[in-house]
């Protein structure tokens, strides 16, 4: 008889979503406009409205998670809906609309887990340089704190989502707005401005007595050398050190080691340019280090890097097409393709193993970690609906593989406390539309009605048996 992993009896089984790509409403009862709201408009491409419609749907989505055993909810508040500039005057419809959402939570016995920003800075200040204005850190800590005294419901935060895709897809790589590419200055320094506003955010929760835990959800994607070759080794060591010890460093230690500084400074040389932090950040940085209650990890791929220092290309793959994702970053390196490992529908590279090495990684390199939930995994398929049947194994492949070396990592003594699969039903999907699903349940975004795929009812019986099968 065949053994089969197993998770802790108290590992939460969640799922994920996040305010623009499933409320729709975008301009209901008192919200204000944020940036894809005309940028979407101007590229003539799909919008979020209505996206999964949460923002009516929310009570069947919170009844769904009860039925299929789903024990938790990622979500996020959308800043202008509470404050529609961004700060200023409240708009009370949107408190209300997340009180209601919250006690629907607790009617169903869900637990909440509350992203405070989620790629949606209020237009207005995204027009005043978002994150690169020091003036907008302020503007946050504002709106967290009063996120943390008005919604008392709430006991799991979390800062950011992604800071490093929110700041290199708006000055890397140029797929989000403002479409500005190659500019590594820009990038480092919207970087290390939202790890400053997350310990000012973490540092307010803490001294303030707050009841409840808090902690900041990053993007990890494990780079590793195309080759032995000691450029190629060097390139997947810069990759890593722009991508993955800058965020952890600054949550954890509250400053950048040397190793990391001299690795973002050869990097900012190579494109003619360079950063300087105010010494007063790293004051409340190193406050923040130790007062995070966990560590949140999105984690879809991981990167095979060789060395390349020529201009820097991008292709960003927003159609699924293979072979055409294009990734060569001056002064850093070139993500290659590994033609023998298997790949998404939209060219991504699937090797579970990877999320087992970073979490061996976070225990070792930084001790005080506390504890960590996969905040975001999952397969992006172009599911075939047949008649309300959506049979899609490939997902659940690459699920049972995922849970597998995650559960491996927890015997291995990484303290995971719980997974959220991205998510929870299909959602509006930034610059890839509504044809990327993800979700456990099909949306039908002509009807608005929910479908269980299969992924669905094996994600129960995980929940229900903590066996992996």
């Amino acid at each position: 008889m065949k053994e089969y992993r197993t998770l802790p009896e108290d590992f939460l089984m969640g799922g994920a979503t996040a305010a623009y790509q499933v409320e729709g409403a975008t301009t209901a009862d008192g919200k204000g406009p944020v940036a894809w709201d005309t940028f979407l408009v101007e590229k003539g491409r799909y919008t979020a409205e209505p996206a999964s419609d949460f923002y009516n749907q929310y009570p069947v989505d919170i009844e769904l998670c009860k039925k299929f055993k789903i024990d938790s909810l990622r979500m996020s508040i959308a800043w202008s809906r509470i404050f529609p500039r961004g700060y200023g005057e409240v708009n009370q419809k949107g408190i209300d609309y997340y009180h209601n959402v919250f006690a629907e939570c607790k009617k169903n016995g869900i637990i909440p887990f509350v992203t405070i920003h989620h790629f949606d800075t209020p237009k207005n200040l995204f027009d005043d340089g978002d994150f690169l204005n020091r003036e907008n850190i302020e503007h946050f800590v504002n709106y967290a704190k009063f996120c943390f005294d008005e919604f008392e419901e709430v006991h799991y935060w979390s800062t950011f989502n992604e800071i490093y895709p929110a700041a290199t897809n708006q000055y890397l790589t140029g797929a989000f707005p403002p479409e500005i590419q190659f500019d590594l200055k820009k990038t480092v320094t919207a970087l290390h401005n939202m790890m400053y506003a997350h310990a000012r955010a973490v540092n307010i929760f803490k001294e303030g007595d707050y009841e409840g835990e808090i902690g900041v959800v990053h993007s990890l994607e494990p780079k590793y050398p195309a080759s032995d070759a000691p450029e190629d080794k060097h390139a997947a060591e810069l990759d890593d050190a722009l991508s993955i010890k800058f965020l952890l460093d600054a949550t954890y230690l509250g400053y950048y080691s040397e190793h990391t500084k001299r690795c973002i400074d050869e990097i900012l040389e190579a494109n003619g340019t360079s950063v300087t932090f105010d010494d007063n950040d790293f004051v409340e940085m190193k406050k923040a280090a130790n007062r995070n209650d966990y560590l949140g990890i999105n984690n879809y791929v991981s990167h095979w890097v060789k060395a390349y220092n020529e201009e820097s290309q991008i292709f960003y793959n927003t159609t699924g097409t293979k072979g055409t994702h294009v990734y060569r970053i001056k002064g850093i390196g070139e993500r290659i393709r590994r033609d023998d490992l298997p790949r998404t529908d939209w060219d991504w590279l699937i090797y579970p193993q990877g999320i087992y090495d970073l979490l061996v990684r976070i225990k070792e390199d930084y001790p005080n970690y506390n504890k960590i939930y996969i905040t975001e995994n999952g397969l992006g398929y172009k599911d075939e609906f047949d008649d309300g049947v959506v049979l899609d194994e490939p997902r659940i492949d690459y699920l049972r593989g995922y849970f597998n070396y995650i559960s491996k990592a927890i015997d291995d003594g990484v303290n995971v406390k719980g997974y959220f699969i991205w998510s929870l039903m299909d959602v509006f999907s930034w610059i890839n539309g509504y044809n990327k699903r993800y979700g456990l349940f099909y949306v039908d975004f002509e009807t608005q009605k929910r479908y269980p795929k299969e992924s669905a009812y094996w994600y129960k019986y995980v929940s229900e048996h903590k066996t992996i099968i």
